[in-house]
Parts: structure tokens; sequence; C-alpha cells
């Protein structure tokens, strides 16, 4: 018995109706980008392992898709170092059958490029990229493992009009998609103020990826995996009125100034939120809300950072980003600032699907079919097909020439709202007979009057 075939867990096949809400998606969001003056770029599917590893943190390192060398490796090896490997953790044998990966964002890969092309790059370089990227995470509703991310960055400018101007790309592009959104702010700056005075400096890593996931886990389990770090429960316990705080924008920067007054670093933190607040609410629309238990769980933030929720359905980040300043060091260019956003393209489709925000003619491909009863009907209706798509009108013609059941079954199937016939009495007038599917009306027109009719 043949093998039924699948694909991975995690992944996706797309239609051409979805295809044509993902290309809306796209189109719209690569709009704005453009509106900003962003270029665009590509970078690899795939990464050498040394730029990728060590750079999202001991969790990121595991859900990073290896990719195995080529070639016979096991044959190379000795008895006794084959028996080896079956003692070896896998991360090592990993190491030393793999050398490449597919990428896990498009930010490393980006600092990757602006280090390698440094030369030939004015700065500030303003860059939005839209591409696939691969998590070996648990499949779930709303996660998987190959989606699209869109981002946008700037590099070479330590200026926060940038994480203002990037505040205000997510208000232009969910307002064009008729989403109501809230974008959540917080400082890496702060959190590390915050391990300060707690007393747990050296464990600001330990400390952003637990609070991170408090949405996901609770509370309860928060705290328990801050203790599983080893952060002692007087320190956990100065967390919690921090991590609970509530209030206004306003007051809870006026709280944490109060509570950061001896850390220098926690305090500029304070600075940098409160001038972009304000700067982006002299022309933004959508709602802003200071969070202080938003850490953004990619160890290569040092600023700002942006997470953004709909507001309307239950649904994990849509969109995120923020302010890394070191990014590039790692690669030999030490000094050059960065922040960038991400928009989430595939959790997008399922919140526009839900709320049926789609507009209707995103899934309308074809406007016009032209009826095929026979070759001199379909050379005359050929001619008339060339002046509708001159014309910018999407037609095309049923290529057989079968029954007309059977070709109004197929306008039907693709929801093409228009059908044109022309037997020898509309060939003999030089006319055809426009049918509207929605409404079952007919008229007879020239093709002249019959694009003006759809346009």
């Amino acid at each position: 018995m043949a093998q039924k075939p699948s694909i991975p867990k995690g992944t996706r096949d797309f239609g051409p109706a979805e295809m044509a809400r993902r290309n809306y998606i796209f189109d719209t969001i690569r709009s704005v980008y453009a509106l900003y003056g962003f270029q665009q770029i590509e970078t690899p599917a795939m990464e050498n392992l040394s730029t990728l590893m060590g750079k999202y943190g001991d969790e990121g390192d595991k859900l990073l898709f290896k990719v195995l060398n080529s070639g016979d490796f096991l044959g190379k090896l000795t008895a006794d170092e084959v028996a080896a490997l079956r003692d070896t953790p896998a991360t090592r044998v990993a190491a030393q059958l793999c050398e490449k990966g597919l990428r896990y964002d498009l930010t490393v890969p980006f600092a990757r490029y602006v280090v390698q092309h440094r030369e030939e790059l004015t700065l500030p370089f303003r860059r939005y990229q839209i591409q696939p990227v691969w998590r070996a995470d648990r499949p779930q509703k709303g996660r998987y493992r190959e989606f699209y991310q869109c981002d946008a960055d700037v590099v070479g400018s330590d200026s926060l009009l940038n994480e203002v101007e990037l505040m205000q790309i997510i208000d232009e592009v969910f307002r064009r998609f008729g989403i109501r959104v809230c974008i959540k702010v917080n400082n890496r700056k702060i959190l590390s103020g915050i391990a300060e005075i707690i007393g747990q400096a050296d464990k600001l890593v330990d400390i952003t990826v637990a609070i991170d996931k408090l949405d996901k886990i609770g509370l309860e389990a928060v705290n328990a995996e801050l203790a599983d770090s080893g952060i002692p429960a007087a320190a956990i316990e100065r967390l919690q009125p921090i991590i609970g705080l509530d209030g206004t924008n306003a007051e809870k920067l006026a709280t944490m100034r109060q509570v950061l007054a001896d850390s220098a670093t926690g305090l500029q933190g304070v600075d940098e939120v409160e001038y972009v607040l304000q700067r982006y609410g002299e022309g933004g629309t959508a709602a802003v809300e200071l969070d202080l238990t938003l850490a953004r769980g990619l160890n290569y933030y040092t600023g700002c950072i942006f997470e953004v929720k709909a507001l309307d359905v239950a649904m994990g980040s849509i969109a995120g980003g923020g302010r890394y300043d070191n990014l590039t060091g790692i690669f030999g260019l030490p000094g050059l600032s960065g922040v960038g956003i991400s928009f989430g393209a595939d959790r997008i489709y399922d919140v526009l699907r839900d709320l049926d925000l789609y507009p209707a003619a995103v899934t309308t491909t074809t406007q016009l079919l032209f009826v095929n009863f026979g070759p001199q009907e379909a050379a005359y209706a050929m001619t008339a097909l060339a002046a509708c798509r001159r014309a910018g009108i999407r037609a095309e013609i049923y290529p057989d020439a079968a029954k007309m059941k059977k070709q109004m079954q197929y306008a039907n199937a693709r929801a093409i709202p228009y059908v044109a016939l022309a037997g020898e009495t509309e060939m003999a007038a030089s006319v055809f007979t426009l049918k509207d599917m929605a409404s079952g009306t007919q008229q007879v027109l020239t093709i002249e009057q019959l694009i003006n009719t759809i346009q």
C-alpha cells in the first residue's frame, strides 16, 4: 500500500485562498515599511551554527534545527570513536555532525549581514526582511515550527526616535488591518536595575527568562522557577510587588523611580521608557502599556523592548522587538547599536481570520470568466480577454468547450463574480452577454461597456 502523504508537525500547506490572504498581510506590512524609508534584504535559510549558537540563550539553542553534514561522517571514525558517541551528550554529537542550522530568527542573521557587508552600507541602515524562520518547538495553537517573520531594524543610531517610529509602524500596520492592539513596553535596563536592588544582578538572565513566562505558566510557577535557579526566597519576595505593579503608565514610572533610586542603570531605563511613551503619545493611536513583567527572553536585548497583543481574540504575541547594543560585537563590529521589530505573520493570519477582517476583494482572484462554446467563439473571446487584461481586469477563459453547466459550476466554485458569454448572435453584433453571478442579472454589452461595468 502506498504511504499516505503528510507534512511535518508544526508546518502547513497554503492553498490559493490562503496565499491571497498571506500576500495581503505581507503587502500591507511591506508598504508601511517602505513608507518609513526601510530597504529590503534577504539572507539564506541556513546559517553556520557558529553564527546562531549562543545568541538566544540555552533554551533558544535547544530549539535550533541543525542540518546534518553531507558525507559519511561515521565511516571516518574508528569503532572505539563510534562507541564513544553513545555516551556523548546529544548537543556535543550535534556539534560534530552539523556545521549549519536553519535560522531561528531574522535578527542574528541580519547582524551577521551588517558586519559582513559593513563597507557597502550607509549608516544608519534601515532594513526590512520578510522570510521564514524555524524553531524545534512543540506545535500548538498559534505556535508553529516553520513561520514567517516580517522584521524592520535600524542599526548605527542610538536615538530613541527610532523606537518611537517603530511603535508608529506597529500602530499603522494594525490600523490598516483593523486589529485593535495593545503595545506592551518595558526596558531591559529597568529589569537589570530590579535584579540589582534585590541583590541578584548575576541572575538577570534567570529572572528575565522566568518572568517572561508569567502569562503562560502563572505567578506560582514563575516563583518556583526562580527558586530552582538559586534565587533566595527573600529576593523572590521583593520581586512580588514589582511583578504585580498596577496603575497608569505615569504611576508605574513614578513608582519605579522610587524603587530604583539606587540603580543608575534602572533609572536610565525609566528615562528611556518615559521619553518613548511621551513622543509616541503625541501621534500614536494604539493602546500602550508599561508592563514590568515583559522581558523578551532573548538575551541580546539591552534597552526598550516591545510586545503586541490583539485585544479582541485570545492569541500570543503578534509582534515584538527591542533595542540591542551589543549584537554585532560578537561578529567583530563592536559599538554598533540597533533596534528592531518583528511581525508574526502566521499569528496575524489567524487573528484576521478569527475576527473576519479580510477584505472581500483579497480572495477574489479572477474577476471575469469567458465561457468557451467552441473554436470560433473561443477565438472571439480571446481578443476581448486581452483587452480586459490590458484594462487591469483579472480574467480567464475556460480552456475546454465543456457543457455550459460545468463552466458555470467552475465559476461558482472559484467565486468568480462575472461570466461573459458569446455565441453566434453576440459575435454577429460584436457584443457579449455579461452575467452577474451574485444577482443572476444579465446585460448585453460591447467590450468597452463590459470593461467599464466591471471596473
